[in-house]
């Protein structure tokens, strides 16, 4: 099939040379227009915009999929289908209606679960055991379309929302070019989605990202990772936000290299028993160790980063700022 590619981040670009690698013509690709980044905030093109760029590739880069121009070189491309992984841009009806297998969508959640810009990351938090990737048809309402095919892939207890995405990515590309090729032959059919089950993960924001030190260690740890590497956990000490790029929940227990203990000792150290006590947001410090008072067990901090600085073993940033017993993080 002749195929117009639709993807801006890195982690779309994984599809990208799955589908390039294929049987399939990839003759355009659509993406988000060159935004400012680094220090001195220079315009950079897209991930998606500079590996097409190198292969030869059209690039079109419209500020609104509704822009009258774009829409009319697309309908001069004619493409038979548009694979889509986060563009990141609101595609109108009059876009959807030019392919004559419409846009097919790699989504990474197991629809109708997580529909949003932010599937993994809210599987993360939510506390889920399995979540996946799902191929699906594009319509007007938000990730409802119907599904051709899906995945799943476990959650592990240690996983970011980064090492889950780039897993996700890889079993995700093999699925969409299966998808594709499943359409052109005409042995593939997309079913609707159930109506039970729809959840929806919005994209995560600086303030949805505080980390509230009342709540259990489990949540603390979960929006941790979900929100690692963006937007960032944080909390606030001394008035200066804070970011927590990683805890562990055994507060307090064996490192590596300590030895290992029975099954009733790893119980003891899950539940708490033998760690200190200590009051939402009290720091206790050691020289390797940070250790955080939650809603339930204490938790302990491994790496984080002071506003303005590089990321740094929790451990180093305790001793620089010299803490004292009046200390306290977030806000409690």
């Amino acid at each position: 099939m002749r195929l117009v590619f639709a993807g801006t981040p890195e982690v779309a670009v994984i599809a990208l040379e799955a589908i390039v690698a294929s049987s399939h013509e990839v003759v355009a690709v659509v993406t988000r227009p060159d935004a400012p980044a680094g220090r001195g905030r220079r315009l950079v093109a897209s991930p998606v915009a500079e590996y097409a760029e190198k292969l030869g590739i059209e690039v079109l880069k419209p500020v609104k999929p509704s822009d009258p121009e774009f829409l009319a070189r697309l309908r001069e491309i004619a493409p038979d289908s548009c694979p889509v992984v986060a563009y990141g841009g609101l595609l109108p009806q009059a876009a959807l209606d030019i392919p004559p297998h419409g846009w097919i969508n790699l989504h990474f959640s197991v629809l109708p679960a997580w529909r949003g810009a932010a599937p993994v990351q809210h599987a993360i938090i939510a506390g889920d055991d399995v979540t996946g990737a799902s191929t699906f048809r594009i319509v007007k309402a938000l990730d409802a379309g119907p599904v051709y095919g899906v995945l799943t892939e476990p959650i592990g207890p240690k996983d970011t929302s980064g090492d889950l995405l780039t897993r996700l990515a890889r079993s995700g590309a093999k699925l969409l070019a299966d998808t594709l090729d499943g359409v052109e032959a005409g042995v593939l059919e997309a079913r609707e989605q159930p109506e039970d089950g729809v959840t929806f993960a919005p994209k995560l924001t600086v303030e949805d990202a505080e980390l509230d030190l009342r709540t259990p260690a489990q949540r603390v740890d979960r929006l941790v990772r979900g929100c690692n590497p963006a937007p960032g956990a944080w909390t606030t000490f001394r008035g200066e936000r804070l970011k927590v790029l990683a805890v562990e929940l055994n507060a307090g227990g064996a490192t590596v290299g300590e030895g290992h203990e029975g099954r009733e000792g790893a119980e003891g150290r899950e539940s708490g028993e033998g760690a200190e006590e200590l009051k939402p947001g009290e720091i206790r410090a050691t020289k390797s160790r940070v250790t955080v008072g939650t809603g339930s067990k204490p938790i302990d901090f491994v790496t984080v980063q002071p506003q303005g600085k590089k990321p740094m073993p929790a451990a180093d940033w305790a001793r620089g700022v010299r803490l004292t017993d009046g200390d306290r993080l977030g806000r409690v």
